[in-house]
């Protein structure tokens, strides 16, 4: 589980940089908004969960790890693509409102699923929190 949020977390990152490199050439910074989502809860936040999974969850395979690791994704990759839709004028606010919401909850549900993953493993080691 480990590898696959790094790797998600890596591909996020030349998104958001590709992003980044395609405002500063066009002098257009009406993404930066999604730019930074992406480069947090894209990169930053899978890149912790990955580090999160290697060093004190054991590299979790469980349904829940697995669970955890789709709701993240697809949270991410909805409110990404709805920020990029409204950012770049191409839907309403109207539309992508509900949208976002939702997807935002989703990367939120992803957090606390880690937060529970991360108090599980706690409580099956021996080492204090």
């Amino acid at each position: 589980m480990d590898r696959k949020f790094v790797l998600s977390g890596l591909i996020y990152a030349m998104i958001g940089m590709s992003l980044g490199i395609y405002m500063a050439a066009s002098k257009d910074h009406g993404e930066l908004v999604t730019h930074a989502h992406i480069m947090l809860a894209g990169f930053v936040v899978s890149f912790i969960y990955g580090l999160c999974h290697k060093l004190w969850l054991h590299n979790d395979t469980s349904l829940l790890a697995t669970v955890q690791f789709y709701i993240h994704q697809i949270g991410v990759a909805v409110m990404l693509s709805g920020l990029f839709l409204l950012y770049g004028h191409f839907v309403s606010l109207e539309v992508l409102d509900p949208i976002l919401a939702l997807s935002s909850m989703t990367v939120f549900v992803g957090m606390i699923l880690m937060t529970v993953l991360f108090v599980k493993s706690a409580k099956n080691s021996e080492s204090d929190f």
